[in-house]
């Protein structure tokens, strides 16, 4: 459907592209008495829209985790919406801790969570002696050598469906008090060496459990410094038991990177900051 038609609908269907500083934020979601990015987010939106919404992200991020390719939807009865320049009034009401990358109508029904197809995060590791201080609040400072073959030998053992329990932390049961499934299907886990000698983990999956990124990233890391042999990292996905795991590695180093809908492009073009 063209955006001129979507714009003339009553209620439209507005996705934000977005990304954020996770530094200062006590996580993604709202959470009472805390700054989170979904609050300073929807409190813009708010503000600009004058009216109150509801929104809905792809992924909830952590305390401290960035996000460069967070996606976000609501709706708005509000008249005459222009997404480039709600961007740009987002953006200018909440960076440089959040911007918004761009911003489009999209189709009725269309829902940030439940439409992805897949969610992509990324973890650097700086191995140089000295850290860095433009880019520490982004990274893990460990200065000490990794064998990344066994790393990457290691993280093949985790691909495909698996109950990965022992990598995250157990969420409530469902209301009829069902448990709540942690099988997920990983699709892509490696570690690669950048020109700058910086390690980068790319890991992809439909969906995550609370704290399974991180987890996997530091067992993973427990077998290049040589802690683990690679073969453990199988038999702790086996047990199912969070305490098979107890190295989790700092927030910081991680970034939800992108979310995919199963479509060429998320976004038709990202909106210029002026």
């Amino acid at each position: 459907m063209a955006t001129e038609a979507l714009n003339e609908e009553p209620t439209r269907r507005v996705r934000l592209l977005v990304a954020y500083d996770g530094t200062g934020f006590a996580g993604f979601a709202v959470n009472e008495g805390v700054r989170t990015v979904a609050g300073d987010l929807t409190a813009a939106l708010n503000r600009v829209l004058r009216h109150d919404v509801r929104i809905t992200a792809a992924g909830r991020t952590d305390r401290g985790v960035h996000g460069w390719g967070q996606v976000v939807t609501f709706s708005t009865d509000a008249t005459h919406v222009e997404p480039g320049r709600l961007a740009r009034s987002v953006t200018a009401l909440c960076g440089p801790e959040i911007v918004v990358r761009a911003a489009e109508f999209a189709p009725p029904g269309f829902d940030a969570r439940f439409s992805a197809t897949a969610r992509s995060y990324r973890y650097t590791i700086h191995r140089g002696r000295v850290l860095d201080p433009f880019r520490d609040a982004y990274e893990w400072h460990l200065p000490r050598a990794l064998d990344i073959e066994a790393m990457n030998r290691a993280a093949t053992t985790l691909l495909g469906e698996h109950d990965f329990s022992s990598f995250c932390r157990r969420p409530g049961p469902l209301p009829d008090g069902t448990p709540r499934s942690l099988v997920r299907d990983l699709r892509v886990a490696r570690w690669s060496e950048r020109p700058d000698g910086r390690l980068r983990f790319e890991i992809e999956a439909a969906s995550f459990c609370h704290q399974m990124v991180r987890s996997v990233v530091g067992t993973l890391v427990e077998v290049g410094l040589g802690r683990r042999d690679e073969a453990s990292v199988a038999v702790a996905r086996d047990r199912r038991d969070r305490a098979a795991v107890t190295t989790v590695a700092p927030p910081k180093g991680l970034c939800l990177w992108s979310v995919s809908y199963g479509e060429a492009a998320p976004f038709a073009e990202v909106v210029p900051h002026r």
